[in-house]
């Protein structure tokens, strides 16, 4: 399951928790990481606490993931 995703603009976002600093939970998401970039997601990962106490920079990251999508749908409209 993914935490968030979002079809229309082909955006993943995963949030870790600590779990996921452990060797077995990295190449489980190393691996689905590149399947679903060879699927054209870009793929964002951030750490909870991340989220919880540089929200800011969590936003801005995503905001500038999106930015050329948006661009690109724009023009097509």
């Amino acid at each position: 399951m993914l935490d968030f995703v979002c079809l229309e603009l082909k955006l993943v976002i995963e949030l870790d928790g600590g779990q996921h600093g452990q060797s077995q939970a990295l190449l489980y998401d190393q691996t689905r990481t590149q399947w679903l970039q060879a699927q054209g997601f870009h793929v964002l990962r951030f750490w909870n606490h991340d989220v919880l106490q540089q929200t800011s920079e969590v936003l801005a990251q995503v905001l500038q993931a999106l930015t050329p999508t948006l661009s690109r749908q724009r023009e097509r409209e």
